[in-house]
């Protein structure tokens, strides 16, 4: 009897039987589950991967964070802030950027030493000679320049009304300097302003211009000036 139902006559059957058992294995089918085996395997493992592939991304982006830029610099820092504005019909809302503070120390300029200035030296109009200041009295200063004892009565007299007997006596208005008044004052050799050199030259003048110092006694008390 076959699949079908079919009665098989007896020497069919033997031979179906004998061929039965003499046929080969079949070694094609068990050759192809081989196969489908290992090819099932490598597709499994290759989802995988492509899954783990998808998944590894994400969990190294959650375990380190990228760092930040340490290349940025206070131009970079200044261009962020200027660009992040808010726009509105008014204008732009600038937003005051906070700055550190910091402090400059100057050293300061050493304050100069005052060169000190030499003491101007008093003298007549013109820087003429030096005022006197040696001291001394009329007789002394007479006897000195050699002016006559019977002669002095007379240098008294003009000498007191020309300068009071003051060496540095100056007339403002002409320039005459000295006990005489002497004009120019560089006209008495020496010092105009000492009063022996003053007499002295005095002394001759008076000889000179009026024969003694009585004739220019006479002279000026009728002139007032000699």
């Amino acid at each position: 009897m076959n699949s079908s139902n079919d009665m098989i006559p007896p020497d069919r059957a033997s031979a179906a039987a004998v061929s039965a058992t003499s046929m080969p294995p079949r070694s094609g089918v068990r050759r192809w589950s081989r196969r489908r085996g290992v090819t099932g395997f490598f597709a499994a493992l290759a989802v995988v991967g492509f899954a783990a592939a998808m998944v590894a991304p994400t969990g190294v982006a959650l375990a380190d964070p990228a760092a930040p830029d340490e290349n940025e610099t206070a131009y970079s820092l200044a261009l962020e802030d200027t660009q992040n504005l808010t726009v509105t019909v008014e204008g732009a809302t600038i937003a005051p950027v906070q700055r550190g503070s910091f402090s400059v120390y100057v050293t300061p300029k050493p304050t100069p030493t005052p060169t000190p200035e030499p003491a101007a030296e008093e003298s007549s109009g013109g820087g003429g000679p030096l005022f006197y200041t040696g001291g001394g009295a009329p007789a002394e200063w007479m006897a000195a320049a050699g002016i006559p004892e019977g002669d002095r009565g007379y240098v008294d007299y003009i000498v007191s009304k020309e300068s009071g007997w003051n060496p540095n006596a100056v007339n403002t208005s002409s320039g005459a300097s000295g006990l005489v008044q002497a004009l120019p004052c560089s006209k008495v050799p020496g010092n105009c302003f000492d009063p022996v050199d003053n007499l002295r030259w005095a002394n001759g003048y008076a000889t000179g211009r009026y024969g003694s110092w009585a004739g220019a006694y006479d002279f000026w008390t009728r002139n007032h000036w000699w």
